[in-house]
């Protein structure tokens, strides 16, 4: 391959601290274009946070969302209280259960207060936020609930808020602050709030050190103070928001929200025997038509219907969900966590009920110690099941590990305990696991959706297991949909052309592998200048387990690929600094996006935990890369100039 091909820049041109895409007003990535920006993210450096606009939403509490929060402090705060905002009364007094159960462990008992309040478009009227008595069934009224709580205590709502992912959604709050008095929303606001996001010290919106938390900052935003220096503003208008949100497609109404769920639910179900994308189909979804016919599920156990189906806001809140579900149906157990996860799994089965087995390898060793472990318990007392549930992702975030699921599901029906498997990297394109697990989970947000510009989740139950009809009672007679319609719409739209997508995305991506492993010390490179250790990919890693659930069949076009996620390690990290800085494509948190994105994962998800990653081979040098639908050749171009720059380093 030729160096001197021009090589057309991917997204470089983002600066420091807008959303990713550019001028999304709910985008769910943000830029940070180079190794020091990502570390001052991390460290809280003045430079970096003057400019943070956007960030991936569990983490980054965006700036509507601030906004909203600091007018209900300004009505509802006692003293110094800060807030947080959910959908429904029972999320609130979930979160206000997690602030007492956390607060007492360190020592500082603290009893959240909650308000209820509904929004209606009538108040715009009014001299302040009343709590109107106009029928919400419509839509047109927005149901809000307030946690306060004393403003030292906000990294504990913190944690909930990003574990869980049940947070209202920047669509809704844009929603209560239009329906607002003027008077109301201007009475902290002097200034643009789009332009503030302040942390002081270390920032911890990626890292999960124990005991620590970032600043009071959704509760605590001083809008009455300019800027100093001046930064990059996104405001747009109503109108230009509205037009770049839509330029994906078509905008549907707010009534069919309903048939847009049933829709995503039939997608996710595989239940649809057509699904065309470029149908006009009037007010509906074409996929969400009451009267359509739809067939056996393609999931690999035919009998998953839509019904099976559950959609929540975020990945995670499905993932917290299932943890929810497990816990509310069988006997109380430690759960497990096999393989080194996206980071937030595993702070769910360590804050919630009584702990977790943590097997961070996933490899078959993991499988011998686990074997051990149930042995052990189950000699303890024979009476109930060893363990609770076993989660696992399919393949592994950032590792792209692929478990033995047979194995495992040999050992769950054995000793009676729930699989949870987390398919959001294969995606259902690419392999078929449902019939290993109990509960199918999957973040919605990324490559379902790759537009970088919404969230969801998604949790499917197996109508073949064991537990089925308990997990379905429960979930029948529990079920909260928390699912802001106008998110649904968006994330319906957004998928129509899905499988399409990833058969892109899915070339792209063995093409920039097969490239760069040709250079690497995992692929036999013994040149004085290799700068790449280890291409991890499904390709190459585990990919024994991995075909057992990859998708075959006669026509090439339907067979299932490795999907569009890997990550390298490098000889040193200077070697990781260039590669990162001179690759030319979008840098920011999250994956599974049209365009290709990287970050240098262990700095944001595990900055204050290195060592600890370091140990199950998550280095600090890492850098994980979404691979996206640019074309092949010039991908290719991009990764080779950023090869040459690491290579550059080791002279």
């Amino acid at each position: 391959m030729s160096s001197t091909t021009s090589t057309k820049n991917l997204g470089t041109n983002v600066p420091l601290g807008l959303s990713v895409p550019l001028y999304t007003p709910h985008a769910i990535s943000v830029s940070l274009p180079t190794w020091r920006d990502n570390v001052g993210y991390e460290e809280g450096e003045k430079r970096v946070a003057d400019v943070m606009v956007s960030g991936y939403p569990r983490f980054f509490i965006h700036l509507t969302i601030q906004k909203l929060a600091g007018v209900c402090e300004q009505k509802y705060a006692v003293g110094n209280e800060s807030c947080m905002l959910f959908p429904t009364q029972k999320i609130a007094e979930q979160c206000r259960q997690f602030m007492d159960n956390r607060s007492t462990l360190q020592g500082t008992p603290i009893h959240p207060r909650l308000v209820h309040l509904f929004i209606c478009p009538e108040d715009k009227q009014n001299s302040g936020i009343t709590a109107s008595l106009v029928d919400t069934a419509s839509g047109g009224c927005a149901d809000l609930h307030i946690v306060l709580f004393p403003a030292e205590s906000f990294p504990i709502a913190k944690e909930f808020w990003q574990h869980t992912g049940l947070g209202i959604s920047s669509r809704l709050a844009e929603k209560c602050l239009t329906m607002l008095p003027d008077e109301t929303i201007h009475l902290r606001s002097t200034s643009p709030v789009s332009n503030r996001f302040p942390i002081k010290g270390h920032n911890r919106h990626y890292s999960v050190k124990k005991g620590s938390g970032c600043k009071p900052c959704a509760a605590q935003v001083q809008t009455t103070v300019e800027p100093t220096t001046p930064k990059p503003v996104e405001d747009l208008s109503p109108d230009h928001a509205t037009y770049l949100e839509e330029r994906y497609g078509r905008n549907l109404p707010l009534t069919a929200a309903s048939a847009a769920k049933r829709a995503l639910r039939r997608r996710v179900a595989g239940v649809l025997i057509r699904d065309n994308p470029s149908a006009d189909c009037g007010v509906e979804p074409c996929a969400g038509q009451k009267d359509l016919l739809v067939g056996p599920s393609s999931r690999g156990v035919t009998t998953v219907a839509e019904d099976d189906v559950y959609l929540y806001p975020t990945g995670m809140s499905a993932i917290w969900s299932a943890h929810q579900l497990a816990m509310a149906v069988l006997p109380p157990a430690k759960s497990v966590c096999f393989g080194f996860p996206y980071t937030d799994t595993l702070k769910i089965l360590q804050k919630w009920g009584p702990g977790c087995h943590f097997l961070g390898f996933g490899v078959d060793s993991d499988i011998d110690e686990l074997e051990k472990i149930l042995a052990e318990e189950s000699a303890r007392d024979p009476t109930k099941p060893p363990v609770l549930a076993l989660f696992t992702e399919f393949p592994s975030n950032p590792l792209l590990r692929s478990a033995n699921l047979p194995r495992l599901r040999g050992l769950a029906d054995k000793y009676d305990f729930l699989i949870v498997i987390d398919e959001t990297i294969g995606n259902f394109v690419n392999v078929e696991v449902i019939p290993y697990a109990d509960v199918m989970v999957s973040s919605l947000t990324k490559v379902f959706s790759g537009a970088s510009n919404v969230m969801g989740g998604s949790l499917v139950l197996n109508p073949k297991g064991r537990h089925y009809p308990a997990l379905k009672s429960h979930l029948n007679t529990n079920f909260e949909d928390v699912y802001f319609n106008e998110d649904a719409i968006y994330m319906e739209r957004n998928s129509r052309d899905f499988k399409r997508r990833v058969r892109i995305i899915d070339t792209n991506a063995e093409a920039v592998c097969d490239f760069l492993r040709t250079y690497s010390i995992a692929g036999g490179s013994t040149a004085s200048s290799t700068a790449i250790k280890e291409v991890f990919y499904p390709k190459y890693v585990s990919r024994d387990h991995y075909e057992l659930c990859r998708i075959k069949d006669s026509d090439e076009d339907r067979a299932g690929g490795f999907g569009g996620l890997f990550s390298l390690t490098f000889t040193s990290k200077a070697c990781s600094e260039a590669f990162f800085d001179t690759l030319p494509c979008y840098k920011g948190p999250s994956l599974g996006t049209n365009f290709t994105l990287a970050c240098p994962f262990t700095i944001l998800a595990h900055y204050w935990e290195l060592e600890w990653a370091a140990q199950y081979g998550v280095e600090e040098g890492l850098v994980r890369i979404s691979v996206g639908m640019e074309d092949t050749q010039q991908l290719l171009r991009s990764f080779e100039m950023a090869l040459k720059a690491a290579e550059a380093v080791t002279v």
